[in-house]
């Protein structure tokens, strides 16, 4: 069976993040419902794994925060975008946060749609490793 891991990684304090994490957090599980429903027909298994950054890692590395991973592959790879900076809340303090650039667009918030795009991309590339390789013919096999 193939698998489709999602990792979001946000920023916490005491179980609390700021209103952009919050608002990916809800996108994020919005889109691995969407997912699961898409994927188990094709026996895929989508998992959710959501890492909290506590503050000391935050001010180590802002740009892991809102940060989801597919695969281990960053979304932005998925989509061929680019990571970008933009000035978040008081929450975060005095730092530019996460955000994704697709087609000229600055997403601050990821939308389910784009995470849902980049699963599929994702799980058709899982998908294609777990397919069995013949042995008597090489010419099937890369």
């Amino acid at each position: 069976m193939a698998i489709l891991r999602v990792q979001w990684v946000h920023f916490s304090i005491e179980g609390e993040t700021c209103p952009r994490c919050a608002e990916t957090g809800q996108e994020v599980k919005r889109a691995v419902h969407m997912l699961q429903e898409a994927l188990s027909p094709l026996g895929v298994k989508v998992e959710l794994e959501e890492v909290e950054l506590t503050p000391e890692e935050f001010s180590r590395n802002p740009l892991r925060s809102n940060e989801i991973r597919l695969n281990g592959t960053l979304l932005e790879e998925w989509l061929q975008a680019s990571t970008t900076q933009t000035r978040c809340c008081d929450v975060c303090g005095d730092v530019d946060c996460r955000a994704v650039e697709v087609e000229e667009q600055i997403h601050e918030i990821i939308p389910a749609e784009l995470i849902v795009k980049a699963g599929l991309l994702a799980a058709a590339q899982a998908i294609e490793k777990e397919k069995p390789c013949c042995t008597s013919d090489s010419a099937c096999c890369p």
